[in-house]
């Protein structure tokens, strides 16, 4: 015999966090900066010298609802030759040891841009990029490796049968100690 108070005296609450967390993350206009690595490469120049090349690329995007300002990417090195696309209005302040920013005036909602660079060894793309953050704070970092996406409500399915997992996780948990107490005043009697 199911405990229907039991049950929904677990599923309100999780019900209330979970549409809590959704509406807070809906609702707030703020802006999401998140960079990645889009690509590192090496190549030999078939010339006299057997020419050895490296280059990779960053991906910075705002995620958010609102636009980021003043976005910096910071560099242990910055290479001479380095590309940004699309072309955005940006400007460079470099250090004596050969670091610097890449600064970046405004990203609005939705916006992406990236920042390919070209250096010879021994340098590498670890030696390269050191931070991304803006105004709002720092910039979240993935490693990420390219995959499919699921579709929306595949992944709404898949929260729900989670959700329905844990409430019925919990109700056995309790309903076991409920058991448990009982059966140890039967006893104690």
């Amino acid at each position: 015999m199911i405990n229907w108070t039991l049950v929904k005296d677990i599923a309100i609450p999780l019900v209330a966090l979970v549409l809590g967390k959704c509406l807070d993350s809906w609702l707030i206009k703020r802006p999401k900066l998140i960079s990645y690595l889009g690509h590192v490469s090496t190549f030999t120049l078939h010339d006299e010298k057997n020419t050895v090349i490296n280059t990779h690329a960053i991906v910075i995007r705002n995620a958010g609802r609102m636009s980021a300002t003043n976005i910096r990417v910071g560099h242990y090195f910055l290479p001479t030759n380095y590309q940004i696309f699309p072309n955005v209005v940006h400007k460079v302040e470099k250090t004596e040891t050969g670091g610097g920013e890449i600064i970046i005036p405004k990203l609005v909602s939705g916006e992406q841009t990236t920042i390919s660079y070209l250096y010879f060894p021994p340098l590498t793309y670890a030696q390269i990029n050191a931070y991304t953050k803006s105004d709002e704070g720092m910039a979240k970092i993935l490693n990420v490796i390219p995959a499919p996406q699921l579709s929306k409500w595949l992944i709404c399915i898949m929260w729900v049968l989670m959700f329905v997992g844990v409430v019925a996780i919990l109700y056995v948990f309790i309903e076991l100690i409920l058991k448990g107490v009982s059966l140890w005043h039967s006893v104690s009697r």
